[in-house]
């Protein structure tokens, strides 16, 4: 059973967008959160990115440090 009809999460979109722009592929991309401490496979930036899986807060912060961008700007629509 799913909890979530349609998207999971609001910030999959502007985390694809801000590494295309980087220009970095998405195994790099979870090589270079893993090496800050995330837990993060290509699969799940995949799955992120798509809007399949929900971002938890803690990881957030993640994509924020690593992008330099504020917590809440991943969450503005």
């Amino acid at each position: 059973m799913y909890l979530y009809k349609g998207k999971c999460n609001i910030s999959g979109e502007k985390i694809r967008r801000l590494r295309n722009e980087m220009e970095l592929s998405q195994e790099a991309l979870a090589a270079k959160l893993q090496l800050s401490g995330m837990e993060i496979t290509q699969k799940t930036v995949s799955r992120i990115e798509s809007g399949k899986r929900v971002v938890p807060d803690f990881e957030l912060k993640y994509f924020a440090e690593f992008f330099h961008k504020p917590v809440e700007w991943f969450l503005e629509e």
